[in-house]
């Protein structure tokens, strides 16, 4: 009987573990909910201040009227499909289409993005 008890708290403790390992991988990724997908929103303007890391990359936007903080895919997903590092230079000219953030009028989640004609889809 003891032998079978301690193998229930074993086990029990490992569900434990790999349930609260699970809800911090959970809490670290925010989501898309705050993202309104029922608008498209395509802006183009120059980039400053671009970021090519994880969890995402982000680029600061500058469009005519304002800038706007643009969240990208994450690196190895920009690099995999041909978007470089390079080409999110400071100066460079970028058009991206995405979905704008419900709360935050000046954040926009990209779909694609094109940058020195070339262009990548992010999702």
């Amino acid at each position: 009987m003891r032998r079978g008890r301690r193998a229930v708290v074993l086990v029990g403790s490992a569900i434990l573990v790999a349930g609260l390992a699970g809800a911090g991988g959970a809490l670290g990724h925010h989501g898309w909910t705050g993202y309104d997908e029922e608008r498209t929103l395509t802006l183009t303007g120059t980039i400053r201040e671009p970021r090519y890391e994880q969890p995402h990359g982000t680029i600061r936007l500058e469009t005519a009227d304002r800038a706007w903080s643009v969240v990208l895919a994450p690196p190895t997903r920009m690099q995999a499909r041909g978007l470089a590092r390079e080409a999110l230079a400071p100066g460079a000219k970028a058009t991206v289409v995405g979905y704008p953030h419900r709360e935050k009028a000046d954040e926009l989640r990209a779909e694609r993005i094109t940058v020195g004609g070339k262009t990548t889809e992010l999702r």
